[in-house]
């Protein structure tokens, strides 16, 4: 009985594979499938990578549903074991971070929505609350993003003293304070009321203004300044 056959991308022709495509014409003309095929690296006995990459592709549907995949969905499939799971992870948080931190260069707070737009992308399909300092210099452009905190906010938890360490560090003028709700319900709970009356009165002592406390979804915002609660 003779040997399985396996197509494995050296079986391509070497201008046909995905590498030397992406050193030839650059990473925009790659498929979906070849960029992928690239970051997993090499396949297994019997499936190459090619074959993986398109696994991936029919299993979730499209890119996205790909980037939103946990390690342990990703690991699942054959040939993508934890490792090139937490790979694929990584990849499509770097590309995450990368448009944010594209936004946020000269990035003019000027309104809720410009707060919105500026870190939506980075939290808005987090399961967990996600609870971040925006510090703004006197022009009321974006110095840093901090996290402070993960996880449900706590009003016994948060300490103006974490939250204001690097407006201070960096010398902040004033900072916005912005936190997701998974649930999808942008109401503000009675600890987000007690939390944001609290840093307000640490911000005056400190002599940094909070701005606004914006509540993010998948789909909408709520900002305590519009309603009138700051």
């Amino acid at each position: 009985m003779g040997k399985e056959a396996s197509f494995t991308v050296r079986d391509l022709p070497r201008q046909e594979r995905p590498r030397e495509r992406l050193q030839k014409f650059g990473p925009e003309a790659l498929s979906a499938q070849e960029l992928l095929a690239l970051v997993i690296g090499r396949g297994i006995p019997k499936k190459s990578v090619i074959s993986i990459a398109q696994e991936l592709l029919t299993r979730f549907g499209n890119v996205k549903a790909i980037s939103q995949a946990t390690i342990e969905e990703l690991s699942q499939i054959k040939g993508i074991g934890l490792a090139k799971a937490a790979q694929i992870k990584a990849c499509f948080e770097l590309g995450k971070r990368e448009d944010l931190e594209l936004e946020m260069i000269n990035f003019d707070i000027k309104n809720p929505e410009s707060v919105v737009k500026a870190i939506r992308a980075s939290i808005k399909d987090k399961a967990k609350e996600h609870f971040k300092l925006i510090l703004l210099n006197p022009r009321n452009k974006i110095i840093r993003i901090s996290t402070i905190s993960i996880g449900t906010l706590n009003a016994s938890l948060v300490h103006p003293r974490e939250v204001f360490k690097d407006a201070i560090v960096h010398s902040a003028a004033s900072v916005v304070l912005a936190h997701n709700h998974p649930s999808g319900d942008p109401e503000p709970s009675e600890d987000d009321v007690t939390i944001t009356k609290r840093l307000i009165e640490a911000g005056k002592i400190l002599g940094i203004e909070v701005i606004d406390h914006i509540i993010i979804t998948k789909n909408g915002f709520f900002s305590f300044k519009e309603k009138g609660l700051i």
